[in-house]
């Protein structure tokens, strides 16, 4: 059987919804999340319950497989306004060591539109309400990216604008040249097919996109 696809953030979100997009394609998963008990063990989904910050998890979780999607996110909540953030910088760091350190190359990591340098492609009335109530986490997604984009991976980074719980539409964009980025709204299901097909195909190895409709 092919090598498993680890998704880190698997029981929620755009994570829970690659899951699902994988297995309908008879792809293996390995889902990985703290609640990841939550999950029913099938032929081609395993749950792993860990936490991301520990090296020891992570290193177990991603040994013997082929390629990694994380799609961490947090919950929100009114102290993200003052809080810092370091989740995804934090997690991140254990992935890329414990990637480097074994045979898993190929990396599909998700962070949001108004991260790195997609930042610019915001109008300025944009940036100044993103940066108000979103400001913490995107600033831990954006040392999040530096960090992957600095790595020798094999990554890609996928920055999904505004997600919405539609199904899956068939008219995902997938927005390359950074003259095109702009914002909008996307389903977590396209965004999900979109990961598992960088997977599958090898697209944008060691690029930046951004996910509209």
């Amino acid at each position: 059987m092919t090598q498993p696809i680890l998704i880190i953030g698997a029981t929620s979100g755009i994570g829970a919804c690659a899951v699902d997009e994988a297995a309908s394609r008879g792809l293996p998963v390995r889902a990985f999340a703290r609640s990841a008990g939550t999950l029913d063990k099938t032929d081609l989904v395993e749950p792993v319950a860990g936490d991301a910050r520990s090296a020891e998890d992570i290193g177990a979780a991603l040994s013997g497989t082929r390629a990694v999607i994380y799609a961490l996110g947090i919950k929100e909540r009114l102290s993200m306004l003052w809080e810092e953030e370091t989740l995804f910088s934090d997690t991140t760091r254990v992935l890329l060591d414990a990637m480097q350190a074994g045979d898993t190359r190929r990396l599909v990591a998700v962070t949001g539109f108004g991260a790195g340098r997609s930042r610019s492609a915001m109008s300025a009335l944009e940036r100044i309400g993103h940066r108000a109530i979103l400001g913490k986490p995107y600033a831990d997604k954006d040392r999040q990216e530096a960090m992957i984009v600095e790595s020798p991976l094999d990554w890609t980074i996928v920055r999904p604008v505004i997600l919405t719980k539609g199904s899956r539409s068939g008219k995902l964009k997938v927005l390359r040249d950074p003259a095109s980025w702009r914002n909008g709204l996307v389903s977590r299901r396209d965004v999900a097919c979109y990961l598992v097909d960088a997977v599958e195909d090898d697209l944008d190895i060691r690029a930046d996109v951004v996910l509209a409709r």
